[in-house]
């Protein structure tokens, strides 16, 4: 359930994404196919490639304490973008910029939506001290 929950969030963060930055467009009718198969995109992209940039590009993130994260999830989001292209998904970045923006916009929607969907099985365990 968990991870239809994070499936259907990324879509959604992806819909706000291209309605908000100019230059990330669907060329689709069913547009919400195209969100939803593009979420599965990004998520492979994002378990896969991403740690591995992270990795290479472990002194720049030390050295800009952190900001170089953002270049990192617009990279990652651009590699999403090209590999939805090749395979005709019908999603299309057009340009770094508008991969930064984009990658922006989908971090903050979901981070707001992760805030007020928490998972009903994670319950927290509060300490009660009398």
């Amino acid at each position: 359930m968990r991870l239809i929950i994070r499936w259907v969030v990324a879509a959604l963060a992806l819909f706000a994404a291209a309605y908000l930055v100019p230059g990330i467009r669907v060329e689709d009718p069913n547009a919400w196919v195209v969100y939803a198969l593009m979420a599965v995109i990004l998520g492979l992209v994002n378990a896969v490639i991403r740690p591995i940039l992270r990795l290479l590009s472990c002194p720049l993130i030390i050295l800009t304490l952190g900001v170089f994260l953002l270049l990192i999830n617009a990279i990652s989001f651009l590699i999403a973008a090209r590999i939805a292209e090749a395979l005709g998904v019908g999603f299309f970045v057009d340009g770094f910029g508008a991969a930064f923006l984009g990658s922006l916009v989908v971090s903050v929607v979901t981070v707001f939506f992760n805030i007020f969907l928490k998972d009903p099985e994670e319950k927290q365990v509060s300490i009660n001290k009398s």
